[in-house]
């Protein structure tokens, strides 16, 4: 006897594991904030820049039943999109003078 998918088990469980991509891009997001709360706005931004660099890697390797809700538009935008902005804001925090 096969046991039915997680899906069909436990729903709550397989929707919290499908999210777990953007949880944990939330989670460094919500670090480099707190960076930026504690007066270290260089790191913090680096690290929210890191972060979104990180999530355009796991949209695209990850298949789409994985990605979750890092999935909005079509793959390519979306990886392109974020790479961008997280590179684009990594660079401008370090380009800053002082700190």
């Amino acid at each position: 006897m096969t046991r039915p998918p997680l899906y069909v088990r436990r729903p709550f469980l397989a929707g919290l594991v499908r999210q777990l991509p953007l949880l944990a891009v939330l989670l460094v997001v919500g670090v480099g904030l707190l960076l930026v709360t504690f007066e270290h706005w260089r790191w913090g931004l680096v690290v929210v820049g890191l972060a979104l660099v990180g999530a355009a890697l796991l949209r695209l390797l990850l298949p789409v039943r994985r990605v979750g809700f890092l999935a909005v538009r079509s793959r390519p935008v979306d990886v392109v999109l974020l790479a961008v902005v997280g590179v684009v804001l990594t660079a401008v925090a370090l380009a800053i003078p002082g700190g």
